[in-house]
Parts: C-alpha cells; sequence; structure tokens
C-alpha cells in the first residue's frame, strides 16, 4: 500500500526505530501532544472529513443509567450519501476488498450509508496515563507469542510493527469485569435461522486500575472466559471456560469445555487458531472471535501503514433496544438499513502464514481504527489467495466506562453466501459492567462444571 503523504510522517516514525527497539521517553512525548494518549493522530485531514480528536464521548447523556440501552449522541445527523453497487466505483479509494465484494455479491441489496465522521472513541483517564507509560516499557517476548513491561493501557500506542499493532487490538480496555448475553444467528441463504443464546462472562486482569505489569508477568494471566450456552435446547449447557496467558510461548492458553451428554469437563486444548467456534455452524474460526483473539504465532504480520476508509461506526441504531432480530437478520447480509458508516483513518495490518504451518485463512488483512485499536473490518483468504469471508465490526462507545466496543461482529462467508452474526442483544439486554467475579465462583472447572448443568 502506498502511504498518503498525511500519513507519510506517522509511518516513518513508527518504522524509524528498528524492528524490535523500544520507543525512547522523548519520543513518547508525542502522546497527548500531537497524538492522542492511545497513539492516534490528534489532528483531523486535510479536507476536514475527519475532525480532530478532541476527547471522544466523556459523560453518558442525561437520564442514561447502567443497565440501559445507549441512547443514540449523533441521532439528528443527516446522512451525507449513500453507497451502492451502482455509483460505488466513486468511493473506491474508500473501500476496501471486502466491502467491494460484498457490493459485487448483493448488487441489489448491500448497501453504505455515510453520516458525518464523529470520533467518538474515549478511555478513562487510567487508561490514557498507563498507554503513556507503556509506550517506553512495553516489550514483545517470544518471537512476539507474548508481551512484558506493561499493563492497564494500550501497550504499544506507537507501534512499529504488525505485532504490536494486533496486541493492542487483543489487550484494549474493555472495562474490568464483564457480562454479556450474546446472541447468534447464522442465517440461510434463504434467511432462515436458529437464534444461539450465550451467557458470557469476563473478568480483564491486564486492564484493571491497578493491575501490575510485574505480577501480570509472573502470573502470566490476561483474563479469564467462561461462556455458557443457554437455548436452544439441545444445545444448552454446553460451556467453554478459557484462562488467556500472557506469554504463549511459556505457556499456551488454557481451556476446558463442558459436555452437557457426558456431564464431565475435559480439557480442551484445541480450543484456538482455526477450529470452528462455539455453535458457528461453521461459520468462524476461534480466533474470528473479537475480530481476532489469542496467539499470533502462526502468522507474519506487517504493519502497511495507515490510510482513510468507510468503517462501521457509532453504530447505536443498529444497538438499539426497539430493534428486533428479525429487523436485523436478512437474507445474504444484515440490514444495511440500520448501519452507519463513517470515514476514519485505519491502521491496516496484514497477516500472511508462516511456511509450513496450517490455517484456514492464509492471509488476513485487518483495519484497526486509530482512535481505539478496534479491529473494524477484516479481509480473509484462502489458500487459492481467494477472498473467503469478510468480517465486520458494528462499534459503539460504551459511555458508561468509557469504551469503543462492538454491538454486533459479523462474518460473511462468500462461499456459500451465508453469515454469521454474534452479539444480538436487543431483546436481551445490554452488556454489563457493574458485577466484580469471584475468580473461585465463576473461572475453576468446578464452576465450569456447575454452570454447565444449570
Amino acid at each position: 500500500m502506498q502511504v498518503k503523504p498525511l500519513f507519510a510522517a506517522m509511518l516513518a516514525l513508527s518504522c524509524s526505530f528498528g524492528a524490535m527497539a523500544k520507543v525512547t521517553p522523548e519520543q513518547a512525548k508525542a502522546l497527548g501532544d500531537t497524538l492522542t494518549p492511545v497513539g492516534a493522530e490528534k489532528a483531523g485531514n486535510a479536507d476536514g472529513s475527519i475532525p480532530a480528536w478532541t476527547g471522544g464521548i466523556t459523560e453518558a447523556p442525561a437520564g442514561y443509567k447502567p443497565g440501559d440501552f445507549h441512547a443514540d449522541p449523533y441521532a439528528g445527523d443527516q446522512a451525507l450519501y449513500t453507497i451502492t453497487a451502482q455509483n460505488m466505483g466513486q468511493y473506491g479509494e474508500l473501500l476496501t476488498p471486502g466491502v467491494k465484494k460484498m457490493f459485487e455479491m448483493y448488487p441489489d441489496t448491500f448497501k453504505m450509508t455515510v453520516y458525518p465522521t464523529h470520533r467518538s472513541a474515549s478511555y478513562p483517564q487510567f487508561i490514557y496515563d498507563a498507554s503513556i507509560a507503556n509506550a517506553s516499557t512495553a516489550e514483545l517476548v517470544a518471537g512476539g507469542n507474548g508481551l512484558k513491561n506493561a499493563a492497564i493501557g494500550v501497550p504499544f500506542p506507537m507501534p512499529q510493527n504488525g505485532l504490536e499493532a494486533i496486541w493492542n487490538h487483543i489487550l484494549r480496555y474493555r472495562g474490568a469485569d464483564a457480562q454479556i448475553l450474546r446472541g447468534q444467528a447464522a442465517p440461510t441463504a434463504g434467511g432462515s435461522y436458529t437464534l444461539v443464546k450465550t451467557d458470557e462472562k469476563i473478568k480483564f486482569l491486564y486492564s484493571r486500575p491497578d493491575a501490575n505489569a510485574e505480577q501480570l508477568q509472573k502470573d502470566n494471566l490476561l483474563f479469564y472466559f467462561k461462556q455458557v450456552v443457554t437455548s436452544p435446547a439441545r444445545l444448552a449447557g454446553t460451556a467453554l471456560l478459557v484462562h488467556e496467558t500472557m506469554d504463549q510461548e511459556k505457556e499456551p492458553r488454557k481451556a476446558w469445555t463442558y459436555n452437557t451428554g457426558q456431564r464431565r469437563v475435559r480439557r480442551a486444548p484445541n480450543v484456538a487458531f482455526d477450529t470452528p467456534g462455539t455453535a458457528s455452524d461453521g461459520m468462524r474460526t476461534t480466533d474470528d472471535f473479537d475480530m481476532y483473539n489469542g496467539s499470533p504465532s502462526r502468522y507474519n504480520w506487517e504493519l502497511k501503514g495507515k490510510k482513510e476508509i468507510l468503517i462501521p461506526y457509532n453504530n447505536y441504531k443498529l444497538h438499539g433496544a426497539d430493534v428486533k432480530y428479525k429487523d436485523i437478520l436478512k437474507p445474504g447480509h444484515i440490514n444495511m438499513d440500520l448501519v452507519r458508516w463513517e470515514k476514519h483513518r485505519v491502521w491496516e495490518v496484514e497477516a500472511t502464514l508462516k511456511d509450513g504451518i496450517s490455517h484456514l485463512y492464509k492471509t488476513r488483512t485487518f483495519y484497526l481504527d486509530e482512535d481505539s485499536w478496534q479491529v473494524s473490518l477484516v479481509d480473509l483468504y484462502d489458500k487459492r489467495d481467494q477472498l473467503y469471508r469478510v468480517g465486520m465490526a458494528h462499534a459503539v462507545n460504551y459511555y458508561d466506562l468509557p469504551t469503543l466496543w462492538t454491538t454486533l461482529e459479523v462474518f460473511y462467508d462468500l462461499s456459500s453466501r451465508r453469515y454469521l452474526a454474534m452479539g444480538l442483544d436487543n431483546e436481551d439486554g445490554v452488556a454489563s459492567f457493574e458485577e466484580e467475579f469471584s475468580v473461585q465462583k465463576e473461572f475453576t472447572t468446578n464452576a465450569l462444571r456447575r454452570s454447565g448443568r444449570r
């Protein structure tokens, strides 16, 4: 990718330090000055279509209380333009290969309604402070399969390579404890689907306000995750427990599953990489979850640079409590009348499968929002170098934390003309960040067994 002049200075800065050299304290002074504390450019773009970052959403609107769906702070915006298969050529520079393919496959129904850009991403002050501190201390270890000397904030706000950038996504702030009643569906080409519901609990260790880099490294743990299928009845009780490690070369991810038929907990070392995801109908890999998760060891990671593209952003309409699942899930793709697109700057990161290593995807191209490190889009290629799947993350600012995170993740399988939508919560309740979970009660194998039997 040829980097536009707007980003040339930033790319030169990120590449000038050497492949694995630390950012110096002097270089880190740009954070909070010309760069935001997490490494985005503060300034807007040349034509003003991307505004300057002024802090994002810093407070909840009047009347909001925890447990409410998040009201749209931009509901009064008027659409700037709509892109269809007929006029997409006018906007080619703003479209990724995956998005262009969606127009090609669904010329009569796929569209993009583009709205004014709002750089709404924000984090608590302790995340900003820790991100600035991490910039000159964080290091990759084990060939990039882990890291050290970082805690709480973005580990590499001034990334020098693709590995550092993807670790920023993996470790972006999403609160301390979260419970998500997540629905997912994989509609057939005709549009019929079975809704699978899960109860997910996550305890983040890395991003807690009192986290300590030395202790994280000693314990070698980043987070605990438990997922229990609650419906349909034939799958209810199936459960998964993950203890995610910080140095995955030293100790790979630890995972266990509970099988309702056998009524027993079993170690699950294969819950990683391209193993099919839970109840996904084979429509995603395990490492597709959260757009990318887990060990990066199977790929070579290249930081391609920055560019301006259209990404799903501020999707409060899609997130609303007044929207039903049947309104979202349509044949071929989700209802594009509910999706808001905005122009943002993204880091482009290309992951290429290492020689002699097996994975369903030979190449993955990620587009990471500069303001949050959230992977917004991903293009997934098969062994023939053909575009195989396209992933889209529809984000909102959960201003009760605050953080920018997805409300719905969708993976489109181009060969089957089907898709998997994950994160459906409109009819079940918004993600909760209020309760602090006990490790013993929620994230042990005994806790997994109890959860699966309910």
